[in-house]
């Protein structure tokens, strides 16, 4: 069964950076109606937007304190339905992001449950008496530190993976399970055209067994909520899922499974840091590695399951200065990775900026960072390594890397706002800006609009096979996509040197290219080719 969302495009919009429209210096709602046509000239059909809903906003918006209402940062409910009647109008989707791993410690639910020792929302979170003021398990946050703290009182610890203030709610309590699900529903009777679930494989976690991700109540929970939310409405799932194999995957997402629709998986962006390290232990990409991993997914979802394509989002640093080269050659390698993964199957998602280019913020000052995550590993790595290293593991991977405002111009703050916005605004904007490239067939956003139209116009690229060719050349990644009599040829030199690579193409017509190139055997610097084959 064909599904709509498998040759779709999904535009991931971070509301905070994406455009004010009230001189504050934030994003908001009405900003992201302002622009609402920039995405129908891409050729996008989807928006995910990043939480908008009230918070504290320690997490940027992934501590939630109330799921029903919208952030007043970022306008009102009517801002939000207006949005929605407006996108709607223009074939556009909205995805919300559904984050109910945990809440915010500012959530009701959490401050009675702290509060009141009877409260009936104490085992709506993870609590442990504090025996002898030891955290219960040695389980650490992804933030740093234990993932326990103690309560306000020292009686007890509660659990957190993220940040202090983000509280882990418990899935084997029923009743916290619907009040999610009546909250899901709220919204999907509003209109939301589906979600994207934050860390959604870590609510099986089982604490005492040392489980944290695809714990085994997962998939019960899973498929409990899509009968509760999900069946007979035609709107799209998307699981982050952290610790997924493409096994587990297809169990997420196969035809049947009544779970997700699709998975975000991340072995490909731990190819970057030196094995069973954090992040911030630096590893240079090893191209082969890259080609082994992505090629195993194709192959082992083909016609069993459905994956999401990125390379970058609001928790990963931009793919142009991650593994291209955000100098000399920043047009070419934007193009070339664009290329590289829209070719493939699964539902490509462009992150806000991807498709101008955008780049990396190099920072070098404490008070520059807002990310919580970015703040408590300065402090952490501080203690152990010299200030040059901590900088340039910020800088690699460092999540306000990929949260600077939209380049929509060259004024002063790129468009975004006339006021001085939450998050430096990139100083490249002089000439990475959407009013640069939107006219130019030869920009980045030309050829990511064409990317996109091929997608929907060519079904050997959404159903095809995949055949990579030469798993083991250390420049090139190359690979077929077949479908009926049709043949699509991906080639991408995946370097800064000019690469000779004799393959016969006679029979081949190319279709698109970042580089015109005089040798038909020589590949220049991240230069990448599509042909096309009938028969």
């Amino acid at each position: 069964m064909k599904r709509w969302y498998e040759k779709s495009v999904i535009y991931q919009i971070y509301p905070m950076s994406f455009k004010d429209s009230n001189h504050d210096g934030m994003g908001d709602i009405h900003g992201i109606i302002s622009k609402l046509d920039y995405f129908v000239e891409l050729g996008v059909d989807v928006l995910w937007l990043s939480p908008i809903y009230v918070s504290p906003m320690d997490d940027n918006g992934y501590d939630i304190a109330d799921y029903y209402q919208i952030n007043p940062m970022f306008g009102t409910m009517g801002d939000f339905k207006l949005l929605l009647k407006t996108a709607h109008q223009k074939n556009l989707k909205i995805i919300m992001d559904l984050v109910v791993n945990h809440t915010s410690d500012e959530h009701i639910w959490f401050m009675d449950a702290i509060n009141q020792p009877d409260s009936p929302y104490r085992d709506y979170y993870i609590f442990r008496e504090n025996a002898n003021n030891t955290p219960p398990t040695n389980q650490g946050s992804f933030f740093g530190g234990s993932a326990w703290d103690l309560t306000p009182d020292q009686k007890h610890f509660y659990f957190h993976l993220f940040s202090k203030k983000q509280p882990d709610l418990n899935w084997k309590n029923e009743h916290l399970r619907q009040e999610i699900y009546t909250m899901i529903n709220y919204w999907l009777d509003l209109g939301v055209d589906g979600f994207r679930m934050d860390v959604i494989d870590l609510i099986g976690k089982d604490i005492e067994k040392g489980i944290i991700g695809n714990g085994p109540k997962l998939h019960d929970y899973l498929k409990e909520m899509y009968h509760a939310c999900f069946k007979g409405r035609k709107v799209i799932t998307v699981g982050e899922t952290g610790g997924v194999t493409p096994e587990i995957a297809i169990l997420y997402t196969k035809e049947d499974s009544e779970e997700l629709d699709m998975v975000f998986q991340f072995q490909h962006i731990a190819l970057d840091q030196e094995p069973h390290r954090d992040k911030w232990h630096l590893k240079k990409l090893d191209l082969k590695d890259l080609k082994r991993v992505l090629s195993k997914w194709q192959i082992a979802l083909y016609q069993k399951g459905w994956n999401s394509l990125y390379w970058s989002n609001h928790d990963q640093p931009r793919i142009v200065s991650r593994w291209g080269d955000d100098g000399e050659y920043r047009i070419q390698s934007a193009k070339m990775f664009g290329a590289l993964l829209h070719m493939m199957q699964g539902t490509p998602f462009v992150y806000q900026g991807e498709e101008i280019g955008m780049t990396n913020l190099k920072m070098h000052d404490l008070k520059d960072l807002r990310d919580v995550e970015a703040i408590n590993m300065y402090h952490e790595k501080m203690k152990v390594w010299d200030e040059s290293r901590v900088w340039d593991a910020l800088n690699a991977k460092g999540r306000d890397n990929a949260r600077t405002p939209m380049q929509w111009d060259d004024s002063i703050y790129a468009g975004f706002s006339d006021q001085k916005p939450w998050l430096n605004v990139n100083p490249n904007k002089d000439f990475i800006n959407v009013k640069e490239s939107i006219n130019d067939p030869k920009s980045i956003f030309s050829f990511y609009q064409k990317l996109i139209k091929m997608r929907k116009e060519c079904p050997t690229i959404v159903y095809g096979s995949y055949e990579l060719i030469e798993e083991e050349h250390e420049q090139m990644f190359c690979y077929k996509r077949k479908y009926q009599n049709q043949e699509i040829l991906v080639m991408a030199n995946v370097s800064k040197e000019v690469v000779k690579y004799p393959y016969h193409l006679a029979s081949y017509q190319l279709i698109l290219s970042n580089e015109i190139s005089e040798n038909e055997d020589e590949f220049g610097p991240y230069e990448v080719r599509i042909y096309h084959k009938e028969g």
